[in-house]
């Protein structure tokens, strides 16, 4: 049966004819063109497009309806029709005649498996083929139980598409689904199940769908799973339209229920309402009658008693009403939807090309891996200059952090600059081993028991500190003095009395340091990451890139540990320093020690006038009081002596050394091997030193990647030619 051969079974009318060439004018048929076109392109499965589609229970009549509305007769043997989707493309063209078939894969399937199934094309010479096309694509997709398959799955997420180009009077595309499935047969396993809700649930959610729910007359509309499915996706029943079948099957005296629904009256109602139709019996199938016929049998079913007594609409009733109502709904639903779908699909295009970007060209000589490594390394070196150099306003340019906590930004330099400034209060608050704090309880000693030297406190700082009282730090000195005598004379302490005192008061400095510079370490790696992950969006490569740039983060933080442990070697030595702030600090504790003295020891002393025992005044020699107090406060215990000369230069160059530390670490082992190496970690110039092996490595596209690109750029084609094709 040819396109025109369509056009004589439905036996259109003339008016019918020139409406349908002139429906929607030349915009409604190139919008209804532009569509199909996009969607043969393959963009629907990530772009919702504007569709009818129909569907509804298993035998509810849809393969009638179908072919009621389209004139295609479509094959009822062995179900094959209803085992996966069915796109019918009608097209009025006085010009030309065709009717094709092929097969839309699903994007799911594999490469090959989709281009397999692309290649599929067959040019029908008449619409009666339609049932070999059936079976070639059914044996095409693997169902079971065509082609000598029985092993295969019973349904297929794949499309296939029939277009219908002639005479017809019809302008129209509707996608036909397999039926909902109730109770699987011995045939229908749980997967087939799961797969035909799966693909009838893809259909619905879209937005963009109309859903053409069939229903049967026979049966309770609210026990139908297909209206209870529609509801889920569309529970306004604003997108959904009904199609009741069967009408001749109800029992007598429920007609006026069947009237009720198809008027919308009934308590289950639709926005855009339903439609009754007839179907041919079982009986009337088995003579062959002609589109037209049936139509005419329909009519008159209508007309008939009861149904003429049921105050019917006449424009929901019958397949003529039904297909021309469609015709106009697709029409106003696509030119309603087609601003969303450009936007949508120049969206995507956006994202797409952005990945396709991020993976850089496709390569596979070893000049192509070097330049684009080169590439990227540029990108990646100026990004971290900037950090490392406080330039925020040109790192904000590719990573904009600003809102984000320090902690978490790519501002390297700041956060390092805030690392230094906490080691350098740690040192100050946590340096010492031994740290006199005044005001902690000491309990009493026992008679005759030296004072408790090594009694530990509570650690604020977690590193060791132990929190003396100033006796206890005194009696430290002095057990360390005792220690430590040499051949020296009374009064006089040991030269090395000092260097022991400061080994032991510093040993809580490598520890500190290095647990900073391992939190420096971890700063960095986590900026670096960041910083790939804007430069590097293919994941893969950035693993690689990122695997080699820590290789490097750690030869440069195990310098820094090296550098660190010469520092720690250096503060063993003898105490060395030509700061005059150690003298100074020096002369001040003596000073200030002889001004507690003289104020502790003089008291009244000071007075200019005095009263003898008799009672009469006379002036005070200020001059020899004071001799007298001087005389008596004279220290005659050497061993004190010695130990207040130790303490007063211990803590002079304790605060010197602890200076000199915290700069020389941040200075020599910090910015020295674990700052200004960074750059160079992954620099043009690291690339060009690498050999062939190390770029393939690198740089080399796997299988996955070299798919995953193809892939991409087979849809931003394709979203490109789709944006061509949805010009105005």
């Amino acid at each position: 049966m040819s396109p025109a051969a369509i056009l004589q079974q439905q036996e259109l009318s003339t008016e019918q004819v020139n409406a349908a060439k002139g429906l929607g004018s030349a915009k409604s048929t190139n919008r209804l063109n532009q569509i199909d076109r996009v969607r043969a392109i393959g963009v629907g499965d990530h772009v919702a497009l504007p569709q009818l589609v129909v569907c509804g229970d298993q035998s509810c009549g849809k393969s009638s309806v179908l072919e009621a509305v389209t004139g295609v007769p479509f094959p009822r043997q062995d179900g094959l029709c209803t085992r996966f989707a069915t796109e019918i493309i009608l097209r009025h063209d006085s010009t030309t005649e065709r009717i094709c078939a092929s097969i839309n894969p699903r994007g799911s399937r594999g490469a090959k498996e989709q281009e397999r199934l692309r290649r599929y094309k067959r040019q029908l010479k008449d619409i009666a083929e339609l049932s070999t096309v059936v079976e070639e694509v059914s044996t095409l997709m693997g169902l079971r139980g065509v082609g000598g398959n029985t092993n295969g799955p019973s349904f297929a997420s794949d499309t296939l598409r029939i277009e219908v180009v002639g005479s017809i009077g019809l302008h129209l595309t509707i996608v036909d689904l397999p039926g909902l499935i109730a109770v699987h047969s011995d045939e229908q396993e749980n997967a087939d199940v799961t797969l035909v809700s799966d693909l009838i649930n893809r259909y619905l959610k879209s937005s963009r769908t109309i859903i053409l729910a069939v229903v049967q007359a026979n049966n309770d509309i609210a026990n139908q799973a297909i209206i209870q499915r529609a509801r889920k996706f569309d529970p306004k029943g604003q997108r959904t339209v009904g199609i009741i079948t069967k009408p001749d099957l109800v029992n007598k005296g429920t007609e006026n229920r069947i009237a009720l629904l198809s008027r919308n009256e009934d308590t289950t109602r639709l926005k855009l309402g339903f439609f009754l139709l007839k179907n041919p019996s079982p009986e009337e199938l088995k003579f062959p009658v002609t589109a037209a016929e049936r139509k005419r049998e329909e009519k008159a079913f209508f007309q008939s008693t009861p149904w003429k007594e049921q105050s019917l609409d006449p424009e929901r009733v019958g397949s003529d009403a039904l297909t021309s109502y469609l015709q106009q709904l697709l029409d106003q639903h696509i030119e309603r939807e087609l601003p969303k779908v450009r936007k949508e699909i120049l969206d995507l295009l956006g994202r797409k090309e952005r990945a396709l970007e991020r993976m850089g060209e496709a390569r596979s000589t070893s000049a192509q891996f070097r330049m684009f490594l080169t590439r990227i390394s540029m990108r990646f070196s100026n990004l971290l200059q900037a950090a490392l150099d406080g330039n925020y306003i040109q790192l904000s340019f590719e990573i904009d952090d600003s809102k984000k906590p320090l902690h978490e930004s790519s501002r390297l330099r700041a956060q390092i600059q805030a690392e230094n400034q906490d080691f350098s209060e740690r040192m100050r608050m946590y340096g010492q081993k031994r740290r006199i704090i005044q005001d902690i309880p000491q309990k009493d000693n026992s008679p005759g028991e030296d004072p408790q030297v090594d009694e530990p406190q509570e650690d604020s700082c977690g590193q060791g500190q132990i929190l003396l009282k100033s006796s206890q730090f005194n009696a430290w000195i002095e057990k360390v003095n005792k220690k430590s005598r040499g051949c020296e004379l009374p009064g006089n302490s040991n030269h090395f009395l000092l260097a022991e005192l400061f080994l032991e008061q510093s040993s809580l400095w490598n520890e500190i340091a290095s647990v900073h510079m391992e939190s420096l370490a971890k700063l960095t790696a986590n900026c670096i990451a960041r910083i790939l992950d804007s430069v590097v969006g293919d994941g893969i490569l950035r693993d690689r890139i990122s695997d080699f740039i820590a290789q490097k983060l750690r030869k440069c933080t195990m310098h820094a540990h090296s550098e660190l442990a010469r520092l720690i070697s250096d503060e063993k030595r003898q105490p060395m320093t030509y700061n005059h702030y150690y003298t100074d600090n020096i002369q001040k504790a003596r000073q200030d020690s002889m001004e507690k003295r003289i104020r502790e020891t003089m008291g009244d002393s000071l007075r200019t006038v005095d009263r003898d025992p008799q009672g009469r005044y006379h002036e005070v020699d200020l001059l020899k009081s004071l001799s007298t107090v001087l005389r008596n406060e004279v220290i005659v215990d050497m061993k004190q002596q010695a130990c207040q000369e130790a303490k007063a230069g211990l803590d002079a160059y304790y605060k010197v050394a602890r200076k000199t530390f915290v700069d020389n670490v941040c200075r020599q082992c910090i910015e020295r091997h674990m700052i200004s190496p960074l750059p160079e970690v992954f620099s043009p110039a690291t690339v060009m030193e690498l050999s062939d092996t190390e770029l393939e490595k690198m740089a080399g596209e796997s299988q996955e990647q070299q798919t995953r690109r193809r892939a991409l750029e087979e849809l931003v084609e394709g979203l490109r030619q789709s944006l061509n094709e949805l010009q105005v």
